[in-house]
């Protein structure tokens, strides 16, 4: 008895200390203070999107009108469409080499997708992005078989690091004349004989590429010729858009960025206008449990964020005049074929990360923060999707880029915004619409906040796991108090 009475007493002691630990952490109340008058900066971000190609965004499909939907009630700008390498027969328009007397163009299974596309962002600005080279212009061991069923990704044909045609006149070609069909209606192929679009679309930005770090290991020398000659035809045919260079997969190498944004190593013909490259935060390993995620996204995020910093320094030293579109930002829990059931929290996770980066590449002078991506399911990365696959309707992370979207963008100012702990992220603006509070709580617990007494009678709207499937739900501050939901998302509309 008294053996046990000690190892009681031993054990609660050592548990006093946690247990002081959460009461504290439950009583801790983030006061904010915000001063309206004095601007830090003014934001020159755009929130925005990518749209991947793949089978659950063709006519037909299942999700396919409730995701352009989505798309077009969004209303973003920047919005970056690719036809991605795994769905090789909408991602590549010539899928066999020409011969002496046959050509193999064919655009039958994209062009619903960009009609689509193009009617869900019209009267905003897009970025197109057809990434993929036939697999013929590579030199490879031997040929790459293509995948008979469509609807499966067929991750083994982007294959090859070096092109056949040393001289990038077939690349570049290949591209011309993709660029044509969609913009000048149509293009002579390789025989002289011409195709006939009726498209004439007008594209604000194209992409060169996509992650060609990754893709193809291509060296930053070989990209930027690639690059060069592709730019050179295609700004021939529209001198008013705007080219995006890099796309990388890994900002980790320096050398990317010091020999792509150093003008000396360009053509001179062609001008350098924007870079590009992504973020998403993922296990440390196959397994790991989904308990800790949230402390290793906003640990990556952090890190990710000092790369912006050291790259940032690289573009206003060598390349001053260029955008940067950081284009895909979003998280995973593992591979492209993870199949087993994701926790709801998950997408209020992965939702706070996008919006604690927003706020960060705000304050960094990025151009554009896109969220990837709109849809995606087993087998096509299915914890970075916007929309639930199953039914069709716009999950959290839609929910809070509709939400941050609806509020903030270029032109608004940034105001000195304190709060006293770091599990709240937060930012103060004055936007066109009026003084706009920001706040993404980015811990696992509920988070009380403080509030100046003007948010006393004032609308809250919040992204959380009980608004669900659903828009930011609304609340009415009868005090200028707040508790904030674990991984919750927060926009606070002060009366001006």
């Amino acid at each position: 008895m008294k053996l046990s009475i000690r190892l009681t007493v031993a054990l609660s002691l050592m548990l006093l200390p946690g247990l002081l630990q959460l009461n504290i952490l439950c009583a801790q109340v983030d006061t904010v203070k915000i001063d309206w008058e004095k601007t830090l900066m003014t934001s020159k971000t755009t929130p925005t999107l990518q749209v991947v190609t793949n089978p659950m965004l063709q006519r037909g499909a299942s999700i396919h009108n409730a995701s352009f939907k989505a798309l077009q009630e969004i209303g973003a700008d920047y919005v970056r469409f690719v036809p991605w390498f795994p769905y090789s027969r909408m991602a590549v328009m010539e899928l066999h080499p020409p011969t002496k007397d046959k050509t193999f163009w064919d655009f039958s299974e994209i062009d619903p997708m960009v009609d689509d596309f193009m009617g869900a962002t019209k009267g905003h600005s897009v970025v197109m992005n057809f990434s993929t080279i036939p697999v013929w212009m590579f030199q490879t061991a031997d040929p790459v078989p293509l995948m008979e069923n469509l609807d499966m990704p067929h991750w083994r044909y982007n294959q090859g690091a070096v092109l056949k045609d040393t001289t990038l006149k077939q690349v570049a070609d290949y591209f011309e004349r993709v660029f044509s069909w969609y913009t000048k209606g149509g293009f002579t192929d390789e025989l002289g004989q011409f195709h006939k679009s009726d498209h004439h679309y007008h594209f604000s930005y194209w992409e060169v590429l996509n992650e060609p770090d990754l893709e193809h290991h291509l060296s930053p020398e070989a990209y930027t010729s690639i690059y060069d000659a592709i730019v050179l035809r295609l700004k021939k045919i529209s001198p008013e858009t705007k080219f995006v260079g890099l796309s990388l997969a890994h900002e980790t190498n320096p050398a990317y960025f010091e020999y792509f944004l150093n003008p000396a190593n360009h053509n001179p013909a062609v001008p350098l206008e924007g870079i590009s490259y992504h973020f998403y935060a993922r296990p440390n390993f196959n397994g790991q449990s989904i308990g800790v995620y949230n402390h290793l996204f906003f640990e990556q995020a952090n890190g990710f964020l000092d790369r912006v910093r050291y790259i940032e320094s690289i573009r206003k030293r060598l390349a001053p005049e260029v955008f940067t579109q950081i284009n895909e930002i979003g998280s995973m829990t593992s591979g492209h074929d993870y199949e087993s059931p994701i926790p709801d929290a998950y997408w209020n996770l992965s939702g706070a990360v996008y919006a604690y980066l927003y706020i960060e590449l705000t304050k960094l002078g990025i151009d554009v923060a896109g969220e990837s991506q709109l849809v995606g399911y087993p087998s096509q990365f299915p914890s970075v999707s916007m929309i639930n696959w199953t039914t069709g309707k716009p999950n959290a992370r839609f929910w809070v880029l509709k939400l941050i979207q609806s509020n903030f963008g270029p032109g608004d100012r940034l105001v000195s915004t304190y709060r006293k702990f770091p599990q709240v992220a937060m930012q103060a603006f004055v936007t066109s619409k009026g003084k706009r509070l920001l706040m993404v709580n980015k811990s696992d617990s509920s988070r009380t906040v403080q509030l100046p007494q003007a948010a006393t009678g004032v609308e809250a709207e919040m992204v959380d796991v009980k608004s669900g499937d659903g828009p930011a739900r609304k609340i009415m501050l009868g005090q200028p108090k707040l508790v904030l939901p674990p991984f919750s998302v927060t926009v606070i509309s002060f009366k001006n």
